[in-house]
């Protein structure tokens, strides 16, 4: 490959990463985000059901994983898929938190899981699909985080109160040095937050 076409190759590669890194989309579903106003902090709580990895069920694609990792090595998907649940509760809903709570750093709100049980509302969070694109150091693609977003009355889940989805959050590093898939999502989830957290504030508490 001559140097011309080295140089657009790469800058082909380039804006198709900065394509990715700007395809989320955020809408308020139904419902109205009135109840926000004047409240300090709200209730977080996290589901992952029905969850599809690309257009594959949650469960078929880390069965999948499992049995190709141990077949290459004894026990190394097992690890995997240790790896896999834990960066749930350890990497991706912190890194969500992180970016949605300096949104509101002026307006005196906070939403972190299991620190206000006894908040009046309750914000449910629910993954619906993750893509854990690829980096193969000259060419990459994005990973892509998509969640539904339901506000509750802590105390009735009858009817929520407002549904909003998320979808295609990228998740990427700017330097190109995201090639752990965990650190991909990690990233994804992190502007899934930054971007709720804009919302919130632009259609409720400005």
């Amino acid at each position: 490959m001559n140097k011309l076409k080295l140089t657009l190759w790469l800058a082909g590669a380039m804006l198709l990463g900065v394509a990715g890194a700007s395809a989320q989309d955020i809408k308020l579903q139904s419902g109205s985000l009135d109840f926000l106003k004047g409240e300090t902090a709200l209730n977080l709580e996290y589901v992952y059901d029905g969850l599809t990895v690309g257009k594959t069920p949650e469960q078929t694609y880390t069965a999948e994983k499992v049995a190709e990792y141990n077949q290459k090595e004894a026990g190394k998907g097992d690890t995997w898929l240790a790896a896999w649940k834990s960066d749930r509760s350890g990497r991706f809903q912190p890194k969500f938190e992180e970016l949605l709570n300096k949104q509101f750093a002026e307006k005196k709100l906070t939403l972190t899981a299991g620190a206000h049980p006894e908040a009046k509302f309750t914000l449910v969070v629910k993954t619906t699909s993750l893509d854990p694109g690829w980096n193969a150091a000259i060419m990459r693609r994005p990973a892509e985080v998509s969640t539904e977003v339901t506000a509750y009355d802590s105390k009735d889940r009858s009817k929520p109160l407002a549904v909003i989805t998320i979808l295609k959050a990228p998740g990427r590093d700017g330097m190109g040095y995201d090639f752990d898939v965990g650190y991909r999502l990690q990233e994804g989830y992190a502007k899934t937050g930054k971007e709720l957290g804009k919302f919130l504030i632009k259609k409720a508490l400005k």
